[in-house]
């Protein structure tokens, strides 16, 4: 009787594991969505203030490849080092 507990339990962990990695799966497919939605949006939010502004229109800079993550660079990092 003690085996099949143990074994049951083993089984309930195991599939607990496997879900929890489908959920991180999905959490960092979700948070990469937002954040290229959040930058989408103050770009165009940019381009329509300049259009309400009058302002001559500066040629737009490409978007980073979706399949490429733009990560942050400190600057102290790109210091030249004597």
């Amino acid at each position: 009787m003690l085996w099949a507990f143990a074994a049951v339990a083993l089984l309930i962990g195991w599939a607990s594991w496997i879900r929890a990695g489908r959920l991180a799966r999905k959490l960092e497919a979700l948070n990469q969505s937002y954040w290229e939605l959040r930058y989408d949006y103050t770009r165009l939010r940019s381009q329509v203030s300049r259009l309400d502004t009058g302002a001559p229109q500066e040629p737009e800079p490409a978007p980073a490849p979706s399949g490429q993550t733009l990560a942050f660079v400190p600057l102290s990092s790109m210091k030249k080092k004597s």
